[in-house]
């Protein structure tokens, strides 16, 4: 049974911050192999949509609201374990996370810095290409908005 909770940065456990952390480490630093910093002092005014299964964390998102990261509302640091992606968590905690910013920061406006590779599955939520990729942490990326 997967549990979907949302969470202000206040409201984590230390059991969660340290999962959470160390799953974005895991993906984004050592899969990925990007060296970049990820504790950006962002995550205090982040809300946090976490999947877990029973105490492990398989999935995560942080959501920014309009004018604290760009114009629109934001979702980033978007996560699945490696081995647990074929189950379609990722559609799961997109799907999550876009409920969570209009019930937490009342707006549909939601614009990402999406890894270029995934923009076929941002266009699956509805979400729209806008300009030309970008080299993001040496990384292609690419700017897209929903609405």
């Amino acid at each position: 049974m997967v549990k979907i909770v949302v969470k202000k940065f206040n409201d984590l456990s230390l059991e969660e911050l340290y999962s959470l952390l160390q799953l974005r480490s895991e993906v984004f630093v050592v899969e990925q192999e990007c060296v970049y910093q990820d504790i950006d002092e962002k995550d205090y005014k982040s809300l946090h949509v976490i999947f877990k299964k029973g105490n492990k964390i398989i999935a995560y998102t942080r959501l920014f609201n309009k004018g604290q990261y760009f114009k629109e509302a934001s979702i980033g640091r978007v996560v699945v374990v490696k081995n647990l992606r074929h189950l379609n968590y990722g559609s799961e905690i997109m799907r999550a996370s876009i409920k969570a910013i209009q019930e937490h920061f009342n707006t549909n406006k939601i614009k990402i810095s999406a890894q270029l590779y995934l923009e076929d599955f941002y266009n699956s939520f509805g979400f729209k290409t806008i300009g030309k990729s970008y080299l993001e942490d040496g990384i292609p990326h690419i700017e897209m908005k929903l609405n």
